[in-house]
């Protein structure tokens, strides 16, 4: 049995790809997932299921999500180990915890995404990079902040964003 943190992409952001805390848990109960809890109303989902390959498990969601709710969104899967190693290797102190974000990325970054990049003249935000994980300082705000935009643009694979305080609690139910 592995304990896995789904993490679904542009959900419930404003009026656009909608789902109830409910039905997601009702979705993942469907799967033959156990031990099911939601975290905020942001599309956060903790499971514990008995197939090992996180990619089936991943895929098979987003089909049931689009097959019975007519959602269609990309899951980024972490194991409970692997969330509580992207708290371990923060490479800063969050300060704020809703300034500091991570941006947990389907694919592994590649080698040259950042070529000629200039990362510096979006200060005081500053990022720096991991495997799978992308981490975020935004002094001023997720809202205002102009780095994940410019990133954005240059990434290659489906990422979601959250917040400090949100992986640190993710990590809490999935360790619970």
């Amino acid at each position: 049995m592995t304990r896995y943190v789904a993490l679904l992409r542009a959900v419930n952001l404003g009026s656009h790809k909608k789902i109830s805390m409910p039905d997601l848990r009702a979705v993942c109960a469907e799967l033959g997932h156990t031990d099911i809890q939601t975290y905020l109303q942001s599309g956060n989902v903790v499971f514990t299921a008995a197939e090992p390959e996180a990619g089936k498990v991943a895929a098979r969601l987003e089909e049931r999500l689009a097959d019975g709710l007519g959602l269609t969104t990309k899951i980024i899967l972490r194991t409970a180990g692997e969330l509580r190693a992207v708290v371990e290797a923060s490479p800063t102190k969050a300060d704020d915890p809703t300034r500091y974000s991570v941006w947990f990325l389907l694919d592994p970054l590649v080698a040259d995404w950042l070529d000629g990049f200039e990362a510096g003249r979006f200060a005081p935000e500053e990022m720096w990079t991991a495997s799978r994980e992308i981490y975020l300082s935004l002094p001023n705000g997720t809202g205002r902040a102009k780095l994940p935009v410019a990133l954005e643009r240059r990434l290659k694979t489906p990422a979601t964003m959250r917040n400090w305080r949100t992986v640190t609690n993710l990590v809490e139910l999935a360790e619970g």
